[in-house]
């Protein structure tokens, strides 16, 4: 017998263990990699993220419980990460960031002033 067949058995036979199981594997670091997936952001950006969340007023009630079983996750992946950080840390983060592209494409093109002087939209009925 396979181990996956194995696994399956396992799960078959203790359906909420491994609901459970799944759930916090799929969850587990998930801010950590979508902090590191972007521009350089400090050391820690999964853990501190997790942490605004939780703090934060304007979380809804559904993700703060993910937030926190999320943290300890992010925190053991940020610190298996932080070489990666500390190899990143001096860097442009124009180069690697897509809001501080944008930002800066937006900047270049005057996109504020040519928005100033635009027409209002018509009212409709």
């Amino acid at each position: 017998m396979t181990e996956g067949m194995m696994t399956m058995k396992m799960i078959k036979r203790f359906p909420l263990t491994g609901l459970l199981v799944c759930c916090v594997i799929t969850t587990s670091g998930c801010s950590s990699m979508m902090s590191h997936s972007g521009g350089s952001q400090g050391y820690y950006p999964g853990t501190r993220a997790s942490a605004k969340m939780l703090t934060d007023d304007d979380t809804g009630w559904v993700l703060k419980p993910l937030a926190l079983l999320d943290l300890p996750f992010s925190a053991v992946l940020d610190t298996l990460l932080l070489p990666w950080d500390y190899f990143h840390a001096g860097e442009d983060k124009r180069g690697t960031s897509p809001r501080e592209r944008v930002l800066q494409s937006e900047k270049e093109a005057n996109t504020q002033a040519s928005l100033a002087t635009a027409a209002a939209m018509p009212a409709s009925h």
